[in-house]
């Protein structure tokens, strides 16, 4: 233990003699475990923030689009317009597919809503049936949910968001109250639980729903909706049932052999994957950028580790003279590479950690550290030092005593 420790006091007196070099080589493993530890805890963060927007759509959801989903680029999509989706279909599907738990059919547009002299110029309205809620997962906050009495006497009721609750009525509470969309006079039974954006980035509490029927009847005049909402009774049942709606709604529409689709049937597995092709590619080149900055910290080591061994040769000549052996030399110099790789990669997790605090807090995004990426920035630091002091100390065990005393 003894002499390691003066070991130690050796490798900083001469690290202390190379201050630049020797704060250029920890910048590097700085920066290499700074944006390593940065990236892992911000795809750690992005994960749960896309679990838990998973979470707020839907479990086990399939989400069926009136129009076809035409792809023109590898980013961009387009639904074209089309109006062949009908309540019908969605009680055929609930009574002819056994795998399908809950079916929920829902029409949607934005109207200017109004309440005094405040005027919200266009808030999405949905026309929902009665277990919209457990389907897509909104629970109510204040006052009561819509129920199929609501549906079947075509009540003019609305649920309403606590955005649009707030814009609204400020603090005061909008159960009971009036309020009119468009034209048409609707009464405030209930404010939906707070649910944040979905994973288009949208505010999922500035919206209004309504009875499907009042919706259909009061508000658009028409028989369609645009979406039908169909949660599965497993994950598992998730595909099968995909093609078997399919199936279903093209014998419905009548839709011939070789001919394209009225509508879209979208698994938010589908929506998930491309949000989760952009993480892996971010957390792809922040690990590029991480290695070239624990290569060019292990370069630094390696180059001042050698100017070293050269500007010492003369104290390690007498050491070995004076019965230093070959194992205290390789241990000295392992100490100091390792120093200075362990120094830099020390404040580049802290750094690092407090970073992702950061970022998280901003964004909004969940608190999430991940501990392999900890695990692996500090075995990364350490690694970068020892390989790098690795050639240095082998050198320095070549210098023979004789060849100092006769120089």
């Amino acid at each position: 233990m003894k002499r390691t420790l003066l070991n130690l006091k050796i490798a900083l007196r001469s690290l202390a003699n190379f201050k630049l070099r020797t704060a250029l080589a920890v910048l590097g493993v700085f920066f290499g475990t700074f944006s390593l530890i940065v990236v892992s805890n911000l795809s750690s963060s992005l994960a749960v923030k896309t679990a838990q927007e998973i979470d707020n759509l839907g479990t086990n959801l399939i989400v069926i689009v009136s129009g076809q989903l035409r792809r023109f680029g590898p980013s961009t999509s387009l639904i074209s317009r089309s109006t062949n989706l009908k309540p019908s279909d969605a009680e055929a599907i609930a009574q002819s597919l056994p795998a399908a738990a809950q079916v929920s059919p829902s029409g949607f547009k934005a109207f200017p809503v109004r309440r005094g002299n405040t005027v919200l110029k266009a808030i999405a309205v949905n026309g929902v049936t009665a277990n919209f809620s457990d389907v897509r997962n909104f629970q109510v906050a204040e006052g009561s949910p819509l129920t199929e009495e609501d549906d079947r006497l075509q009540r003019k009721v609305a649920l309403i968001g606590r955005t649009t609750a707030e814009k609204l009525f400020g603090q005061e509470n909008p159960v009971g109250k009036t309020i009119l969309i468009w034209r048409v006079p609707f009464q405030v039974i209930g404010v939906t639980a707070e649910k944040g954006s979905d994973l288009a980035g949208n505010d999922q509490d500035n919206q209004i729903f309504v009875p499907l029927k009042t919706f259909l009847r009061n508000l658009v005049n028409k028989e369609n909706v645009n979406i039908i909402y169909v949660q599965a009774v497993s994950e598992e049942a998730i595909g099968p049932l995909r093609g078997e709606i399919e199936g279903l709604l093209r014998l419905l529409h009548k839709i011939g052999k070789g001919k394209k689709d009225d509508f879209s049937v979208v698994d938010l597995k589908e929506v998930t994957a491309l949000k989760s092709q952009a993480m892996d590619l971010i957390t792809v080149l922040g690990r590029i950028a991480a290695a070239a900055s624990f290569l060019i910290g292990a370069l630094g080591i390696l180059s001042i580790m050698i100017l070293i061994v050269n500007e010492r040769r003369v104290e390690i000549g007498i050491r070995r003279a004076v019965g230093s052996r070959k194992r205290d030399i390789v241990l000295q110099f392992l100490l100091e590479s390792s120093f200075i790789s362990v120094s830099g990669g020390a404040i580049g997790m802290a750094t690092g950690l407090m970073m992702s605090l950061a970022i998280a807090r901003i964004l909004g995004y969940p608190v999430s550290i991940s501990v392999l990426g900890l695990l692996a920035a500090f075995a990364a630091s350490a690694a970068s030092g020892i390989l790098a002091g690795i050639y240095p100390s082998l050198k320095a065990t070549t210098i023979h005593p004789i060849d100092i005393i006769r120089t």
